[in-house]
């Protein structure tokens, strides 16, 4: 192309980096371009909550405008702003590369409390207009209140720091781009897989007139196909439900070893407990609505749920059931005891990572005091194991997120490869994850408590069986008990997957990440 391409794009100043950074990937390929600035109605409306503005074109009209009239060639747009639908003779060109689409929680470092789930002090005020952030937000943390959160980014984090929230949530990829210092706050990054992004959240689009065809076929050279077929999954999610933005839902599509891994999170609004739903697939062909039909079709044929474990009335895997009114038999089928009351602290002077693979572990391990030095690093198997840790004012430096302990073990090999590692553990553990690194750590087995069976352990007819452990597997199945063939059957994880084919039984669904938002995932997709 022999013209310069005037790319509109607004003025704030994550927008004008956007801008930029397409800019410089055309003149990449040899396509000179101009930015052109354009004020929306989004810019206008500052005392307006996102629920009122967002997905419904207050960010992208007037640059859809300009694109009609034909005062620009090329509109910059945060995907996730966009309607669903294009107007009539525009059309989205190319995407970008997808950024992180985690979440940033930055909190007043005074209002700091390690012990609580996000360390937000208890009743804390966290800043955002997002409803979909709060619905899920809120169903972790139900005694955080929430105030609208507007203006840009630098803007946002200086009413923080003006005091006028205790915490503001954030998109990573714009702290990012900016290259904001956050180094005066505590700073918590929460995993899309733990609250789940906007659909297309991270996402440049690209978008031209659809006559302007020499555009479009130059602008394939940076269009990233892999992201636009995982986005295509999450904005035809939104498309079906018919809303935008201010309707409280989380679509996070991603492509791992040829396969197509979906989380979706959906609310009726701010304050309804999320339903979440994880699927994996072969195709992305057909899995939007697959996704849709799950959460409209009636949900009556199950009744009843058994899971080896105590629920507290807070716990979010009871909490999110609530609205099926299942019958929930919850009792564990082991007892724990602890097995020493002293161990040699020298040894947490030769180690260098300390990792657990359960809440008890951590719970008998810090039983005991232990005095670790500043140097030494925790890693934890699921966020169960890492809530734990926080009651002992403790954050993991590493989360094994995964319900195969394969994948936590390739992740973590490149943080302890070498090293030394303590394992505290239950008694004749499996040795799980040593057996993974073998060879390329070396490990100190730790055994601090040990599990014993109940003596009474009743057979359950509850239409889902859930299994928390291994050592529950055992037995609930030596004790004379089966499975019956009508009875759906989850394993928090690959281990206690493998107890449950020991005894004959293949047929099971093991959850994306072995904890309660996995378990609620995983039996929400059995309703």
């Amino acid at each position: 192309m022999s013209k310069t391409i005037v790319i509109g794009s607004r003025g704030s100043d994550l927008a004008l980096w956007q801008a930029n950074h397409v800019k410089a990937k055309l003149e990449a390929i040899g396509l000179q371009s101009e930015i052109k600035i354009i004020k929306t109605q989004g810019d206008n409306f500052f005392n307006l909550s996102f629920s009122k503005l967002e997905g419904k074109g207050f960010f992208t009209k007037e640059l859809e405008d300009e694109l009609l009239q034909g005062h620009i060639d090329l509109a910059v747009h945060s995907h996730k702003d966009l309607p669903t639908e294009s107007p009539e003779g525009l059309t989205i060109a190319a995407v970008s590369e997808r950024e992180d689409p985690t979440e940033l929680l930055i909190i007043l470092k005074d209002c700091v409390d390690l012990s609580l789930q996000f360390s937000v002090r208890y009743n804390g005020i966290v800043g955002t207009s997002s409803n979909r952030r709060k619905a899920q937000f809120r169903s972790l943390r139900p005694d955080i209140e929430f105030e609208e959160l507007r203006g840009n980014v630098p803007t946002r984090i200086q009413k923080l720091r003006d005091g006028n929230y205790h915490a503001i949530i954030l998109a990573k990829a714009g702290v990012q781009r900016l290259q904001i210092d956050l180094s005066e706050f505590h700073v918590e990054e929460i995993d899309p897989v733990e609250m789940v992004p906007a659909p297309a959240q991270g996402v440049l689009a690209l978008q031209t007139r659809s006559n302007n065809f020499e555009l479009i076929e130059a602008l394939q050279t940076i269009h990233n196909k892999e992201v636009a077929e995982t986005i295509s999954v999450e904005r035809k999610v939104l498309n079906m439900f018919d809303g935008g933005c201010h309707m409280p839902l989380g679509v996070y599509c991603k492509k791992e070893d040829g396969q197509f891994e979906v989380w979706t999170s959906k609310a009726t609004d701010d304050e309804d407990f999320p339903e979440r739903l994880f699927l994996r697939s072969k195709t992305s062909e057909g899995l939007a609505e697959q996704i849709v039909d799950h959460y409209t079709k009636e949900k009556n044929t199950v009744k009843s749920l058994f899971i080896s474990r105590e629920l507290s009335e807070e716990s979010f895997f009871r909490r999110s059931l609530e609205k099926f009114n299942l019958d929930i038999e919850d009792r564990s089928l082991i007892r724990t005891f602890p097995i020493i009351n002293t161990f040699d602290s020298f040894i947490l002077k030769q180690v260098d990572w300390i990792f657990f693979n359960s809440k008890n572990g951590v719970e008998n391990f810090f039983r005991l005091e232990p005095v670790i030095p500043k140097r030494v690093k925790i890693g934890v198997m699921g966020r169960g194991s890492e809530n734990e840790l926080r009651h002992f004012n403790r954050m993991a430096d590493f989360v094994g997120e995964s319900g195969d302990i394969r994948d936590v073990a390739e992740s973590l090999l490149p943080l302890v490869q070498n090293q030394t590692v303590l394992f505290p553990q239950a008694k004749d553990s499996l040795r799980t994850i040593q057996v993974q690194l073998a060879d390329k750590i070396n490990s100190i087995d730790l055994p601090v408590y040990e599990t014993v069976k109940e003596k009474e352990i009743n057979q359950s007819s509850a239409d889902i069986l859930v299994f928390t452990s291994p050592s529950n597997v055992e037995a609930y199945l030596s004790n004379d008990n089966v499975i019956f063939a009508n009875q759906k059957v989850v394993a928090i994880g690959k281990s206690t997957g493998n107890k449950l084919e020991e005894f004959g039984y293949t047929n099971y669904v093991i959850p994306y990440s072995p904890d309660e938002i996995g378990l609620s995932e995983a039996v929400y997709g059995l309703l």
